[in-house]
């Protein structure tokens, strides 16, 4: 029973009749408690607890002192707790106070003492309430997949309307500019406008190159001040640090909801194509969602607040970027640190690479010539193995141990079929001659595909073809099967028609009408060596 039933029943049987002795004997409380509860219902409230004395109580003076001092002293020389344990220790003879009560106490005290001496307000939040369609922020945050079975962090870009909650994703491989304007290119199509009020942007480098004192005013990159006059867009710059955070807070805690409720556990993918599709469906399924303890879902906020958008200009916007590097001896180019391959006969000439968020695209004049996905660590090198076959078939030595070689076997293009074939072809014809078999096989692979060129070298290996043109003609048989596919009632075709040249030597020999050989003459030789044995004395 609480004491306030107590007091309910003590006044119940009150009434009835019942004496305040015989109201102490029945509830077995005293007197003075019976009293208390006739005279109100509401039990008194108890009585503070006197604090209790602590050791420290004699140091809290030199600790505010000090940390007074602080006020003045130079940011990168005021006091650490630690400093001030070991001060307390040498200077001033404290014993049996741990560091953890010294450390609760600077951390209670420390703000309140800048407050009363006047240096900064207490730190107040304020609500805010957001016009439709008026306002938005954009933010960057890692994540980490599993791309190919490899564990790499990625860089999620995030644009949310203020109004609705209305969020949209895209992971990149990297935060640069092309992935922050390649974001809001997304973002805009996919909202179908753009806020007529402010975006607030934290001070990223891809569209602030310099901060001005401690002022809202911003040094913005050319890029992003073209980007921003196509498509209207009014930024709002955050002050810097944690409290440029709290500033746009809304797609802070956007980010961490869609890292906690979509990529947990971690999503193994195999290109940022299939995952971004990933993202999309994932954004459309949020719209059912409603945030905290609004009456309406974020698709029906959305709904009020889309026609309200400014609409997309007409032209389109280039978010990637034009390079011209020139191709070294090693048949690469150099893109941000990293090194990628192209075709060998563009050793020496000067190619122009448009550069985009997660791939690059290589041009030789109007030409495309090759493509790439970015790498996300620096001083990295992507070869394709297909730029070196030409250079390959003059130097054949040079491919058993290249790393182009290498990366294609961790890429899957070269498979155990190939090494199988490719040893095989050596061990009859000789390592040059059967490695450039080899080269002219993998030149296959600019016609056909992958999949029948491997099923034709695996059956060019069953019947010991160990020629490239009987692999190109058992993948061209590969692909007619998968042109034509049979009737239900025309039979099935055999997975290979290939013989070997012994079996076909023999099917067209003449038929062998001569009588099985015997061997009955020579067991007379048996029964006369017994015969002869047997006369023996």
């Amino acid at each position: 029973m609480s004491k306030v039933d107590l007091f309910a029943a003590i006044r119940r049987d009150s009434r009835a009749g019942l004496s305040v002795r015989g109201l102490a004997r029945k509830y077995q409380v005293s007197r003075r408690t019976v009293r208390s509860a006739l005279s109100s219902a509401w039990p008194a409230p108890r009585k503070p607890m006197t604090p209790r004395a602590s050791k420290l109580d004699a140091f809290k003076p030199v600790i505010d002192d000090i940390l007074r001092a602080d006020l003045d002293a130079p940011r990168k020389q005021r006091h650490t707790v630690k400093r001030i344990y070991d001060r307390l220790i040498a200077e001033h003879d404290m014993h049996d106070v741990s560091y953890a009560v010294v450390r609760a106490y600077v951390a209670d005290r420390k703000p309140k003492i800048r407050v009363e001496a006047g240096r900064g307000p207490v730190n107040v939040f304020f609500p805010q309430t957001h016009r439709p369609g008026a306002e938005a922020e954009v933010d960057f945050g890692e994540v980490a997949i599993n791309l190919r079975g490899e564990l790499v962090t990625c860089m999620l870009f995030a644009f949310r309307l203020s109004f609705s909650g209305k969020a949209v994703h895209k992971i990149f491989a990297s935060g640069g500019s092309e992935a922050f304007l390649e974001g809001h290119v997304h973002a805009f199509t996919t909202l179908g406008g753009v806020p007529t009020g402010k975006i607030r942007y934290d001070n990223l480098k891809a569209a602030v190159a310099q901060v001005l004192g401690f002022t809202r005013q911003r040094v913005e990159t050319a890029r992003w001040t073209a980007f921003r006059s196509h498509f209207a867009v009014d930024p709002f710059y955050c002050q810097p640090g944690l409290q440029g955070a709290h500033e746009k807070g809304g797609v802070e805690g956007q980010i961490g909801w869609f890292r906690r409720n979509h990529l947990v556990p971690v999503p193994e993918v195999e290109s940022f194509e299939q995952l971004n599709a990933m993202v999309d469906a994932w954004d459309a399924a949020d719209d059912a969602r409603r945030i905290g303890s609004r009456a309406h879902t974020v698709g029906e906020l959305f709904a009020i607040e889309q026609p309200l958008l400014v609409p997309l200009p007409d032209e389109l916007f280039e978010t990637g970027i034009w390079l011209g590097p020139r191709v070294d001896r090693y048949s690469q180019i150099t893109v941000r640190t990293n090194r990628y391959s192209v075709p060998a006969r563009l050793v020496g000439r000067q190619v122009r690479v448009h550069l985009h968020a997660s791939h690059l695209v290589i041009y030789d004049g109007r030409t495309e010539v090759a493509r790439h996905e970015r790498l996300m660590a620096k001083s990295g090198t992507r070869l394709d193995l297909d730029h070196y076959l030409e250079a390959l078939l003059r130097k054949p030595g040079a491919l058993p141990g290249s790393t182009a070689l290498e990366q294609a076997r961790a890429a899957g293009k070269f498979t155990p079929v190939h090494d199988a074939w490719w040893e095989a072809v050596r061990k009859t014809h000789g390592d040059a001659a059967g490695t450039r078999a080899l080269i002219e096989v993998l030149l296959l692979h600019r016609h056909m595909p992958h999949e029948h060129v491997v099923a034709g070298l695996a059956a060019a290996l069953r019947a010991g073809a160990l020629t490239a043109d009987a692999v190109a003609l058992q993948a061209r048989k590969f692909a007619e099967t998968e042109d034509h596919p049979r009737t239900l009632d025309e039979p099935a075709r055999p997975a290979s028609n290939v013989v070997s040249l012994t079996e076909r030597r023999l099917a067209q020999l003449p038929a062998d009408t001569r009588p099985a050989p015997s061997v009955a003459a020579y067991d007379q030789l048996l029964r006369h060596r017994r015969t002869a044995e047997g006369n023996k004395p």
